[in-house]
């Protein structure tokens, strides 16, 4: 069994994660950064970000594309398709031993950025599980052109679902927008965008009560909350954008949580826990962007480092 003795490990790289990493090479730490999948997190099946500071509207994939190389040329490696499995403090050491998923090489470091994101929210209702890529996804830029010339449903009113929405519409004859509420909660050039797009429709006061098809999805029943009517919609794709839920399960018995499951954080990033920061889309912050995630980075690796060289 190998130990990698380092002085940090960044456990993530989307946006938080290489924004932490850039950092932390600018301050000489002793470092690595982890990601269990490919780099980039969610923000890799973004159709478009229009609202980075001083870039101009470009894909999810080429922002991402853009922050690895910028990683690369300061000689940060990414280690992708790289899990840890469990966390362990080490008291006596004052020292975390994290173990790497499928085997025996774990990581002894002083500190850790959890950078790990959130993951789409599901309804849980009737159908859904066994209809998972089979007519309902989450993902509009990856599943989009599956339904050209067909009829889909975009449930949920903030800004991912109105941005999907928009996408969606460039594929598919009807978008519904199912939104329980009588307001979007997107931001309003968002909502002007879909109430011009002719192909967009959306069903008010309304949301999903069951799911349905053999194979493949066929239709859903919806209900209209202030009439309390049930009806059916004939759909052959359904996209959910219902909130995240936060990947914090390897940090939920060492750090406080709120009652949604993000790491509670003070305005350093730092936990509960001495050691242990979080930053990005796995916090209780205010907003979930890509602009606040690199931020979140950039300051858990500065008070990382000034911790570790006793100034504070």
């Amino acid at each position: 069994m190998a130990e990698i003795k380092k002085d940090l490990l960044i456990i993530g790289a989307g946006p938080a994660g290489l924004g932490a990493a850039l950092y932390a090479r600018r301050a000489d730490i002793d470092f690595e950064i982890t990601e269990k999948h490919m780099a980039g997190g969610q923000i890799v099946n973004t159709e478009f970000i229009e609202n980075y500071l001083g870039l101009k509207k470009l894909s999810g994939f080429d922002l991402i594309q853009n922050f690895t190389e910028h990683c690369k040329e300061m000689e940060i490696e990414i280690k992708e398709y790289t899990s840890i499995a469990s966390i362990k403090f080490i008291k006596s050491k004052k020292k975390f031993r994290c173990q790497i998923f499928d085997s025996n090489d774990t990581y002894v470091v002083s500190s850790i950025i959890i950078t790990t994101g959130a993951s789409p929210k599901m309804l849980n209702l009737e159908g859904e599980k066994e209809l998972i890529g089979s007519g309902i996804s989450f993902c509009a830029t990856c599943d989009g052109a599956l339904y050209r010339d067909k009829d889909v449903a975009v449930v949920g009113g903030g800004d991912t679902a109105v941005e999907e929405a928009l996408f969606l519409a460039k594929f598919a004859k009807t978008v519904y927008i199912i939104h329980r509420r009588d307001q979007l909660r997107a931001v309003k050039i968002l909502q002007d965008r879909a109430f011009e797009n002719k192909k967009i429709k959306v069903l008010w006061d309304t949301v999903v009560e069951k799911f349905e098809g053999k194979s493949k999805l066929d239709h859903i029943f919806i209900k209209n909350v202030k009439e309390k009517k049930v009806s059916k919609l004939q759909v052959d794709g359904v996209f959910e954008y219902v909130g995240y839920v936060p990947n914090s399960g390897l940090v939920k018995d060492l750090v406080k949580l709120d009652q949604d499951g993000f790491i509670i954080t003070d305005q350093h990033m730092r936990t509960s826990h001495q050691g242990i920061y979080a930053a990005g889309d796995v916090r209780n912050t205010p907003l979930r962007q890509v602009i606040t995630a690199v931020s979140d980075g950039a300051v858990a690796a500065m008070i990382m480092d000034k911790h570790m060289r006793g100034l504070l």
